[in-house]
C-alpha cells in the first residue's frame, strides 16, 4: 500500500509521497512512488504513482518513449512537446493503456488485478497549473477549485486534515505543512505506509523548484510536526466539555427535547422470559 497527495493552490502545487510497498508480512520494501520530469522555462510535471508496482513502474518508464500519434501528419505528441498539460495527460493515459494491452491478459492468468492510479501535476509555458488524476482505464479527472487536491493510495485517514484545512487562498509553506500532518496521520492509523517521505512544493510560473525534500526518521521537522500534532490534538480533545445527560450548567446539554424522539429501546422486565 502506499499514500500520495497533491494539492493545488493558487500559490502553487504541493507533492508529497511515502516509499513503503509489501507483497504480505514479510515483504516489506522502500520504492520510490515520485519523479520529476522538468525543464526549466519551458514545463514542471511531477507524477506520483499508488497500485501495483510492477504495473506503475513498466507505465513511468514507457512514459519516456510513449508517443501519441492523432493522425499520420501530425507529429507525434510526447510529455516532451505536449503544448498544454492536458495533452501531457493524454500521453500518460495512452501508456497506462499501452501496459494494459501487454500485460493485463497474463496477469489476470496469474490472479492479479491490473491497478494501477496516478496523479500528474504541473505546468507548462503558455498555461495555468493543472492537476490530473489518471485511472487503471487511462482515462483521467482534473481538480477544481471545489476539490482542491487528489489523494491515492491509502487515503482515508488523511482526508480530514484536508477538508477542514485547504482552500485555494492557502499559502505554499502552510499547505505543505498539511500535507505533511495528513501523511503523519496516515503513517500514525496504517503500516503499509511509511517513510521515507517525497517532498516537492513547486511556485506557480517559475517552471523549476528548488524545495524538493526526501524525509526520513530523523528529519527534525518532521519529527517536531509528529510530536507537536498530536499533543495539539490532546490537548484540544481535553479542552471539549464531557457531555451533560441532564440539567446542569452545561451550555451545550447533549440531552434535549427535539423532534427526533430517541431510539428504538427494548426493556423487560427481571424475570421476563425472552421467547
Amino acid at each position: 500500500m502506499t499514500y500520495c497527495v497533491a494539492l493545488k493552490l493558487n500559490a502553487g502545487l504541493v507533492f508529497l509521497s511515502d516509499s513503503r510497498t509489501n507483497a504480505g508480512l514479510d515483504q516489506v520494501s522502500t520504492f520510490r512512488k515520485m519523479i520529476v520530469y522538468e525543464r526549466p522555462g519551458d514545463r514542471f510535471m511531477v507524477l506520483l504513482s499508488a497500485g501495483n508496482l510492477s504495473i506503475s513502474q513498466s507505465v513511468r518508464e514507457l512514459l519516456q518513449v510513449e508517443v501519441l500519434q492523432e493522425n499520420d501528419t501530425a507529429e507525434p505528441l510526447t510529455i516532451w512537446n505536449a503544448k498544454s498539460m492536458f495533452d501531457a495527460a493524454r500521453v500518460l493515459g495512452s501508456a497506462v493503456r499501452h501496459v494494459y494491452d501487454r500485460d493485463a491478459a497474463s496477469l489476470k492468468a496469474a490472479g492479479v488485478d491490473f491497478n494501477v492510479s496516478m496523479i500528474l501535476g504541473g505546468q507548462i509555458a503558455g498555461e495555468g497549473m493543472r492537476l490530473f488524476q489518471v485511472y487503471s482505464a487511462g482515462n483521467f479527472i482534473e481538480a477544481t477549485s471545489e476539490t482542491p487536491y487528489f489523494q491515492i493510495g491509502e487515503s482515508k485517514y488523511g482526508k480530514p486534515v484536508l477538508d477542514r484545512v485547504l482552500n485555494p487562498d492557502t499559502p505554499l509553506d502552510e499547505a505543505a505543512k498539511c500535507a505533511l500532518v495528513s501523511m503523519d496521520s496516515t503513517l500514525k492509523s496504517n503500516l503499509s505506509v511509511g517513510l521515507p517521505l517525497d517532498l516537492v512544493v513547486y511556485e506557480a510560473d517559475t517552471f523549476r523548484t528548488d524545495k524538493i525534500v526526501c524525509i526520513d526518521e530523523n528529519n527534525p521537522y518532521f519529527r517536531m510536526l509528529h510530536n507537536t500534532w498530536g499533543q495539539k490534538l490532546r490537548e484540544a480533545f481535553d479542552d471539549i466539555e464531557q457531555p451533560q445527560w441532564g440539567e446542569g450548567p452545561a451550555a451545550e446539554p447533549l440531552m434535549v427535547a427535539g423532534p427526533r424522539g430517541k431510539p428504538l429501546r427494548k426493556i423487560t422486565a427481571p424475570n421476563e422470559r425472552l421467547i
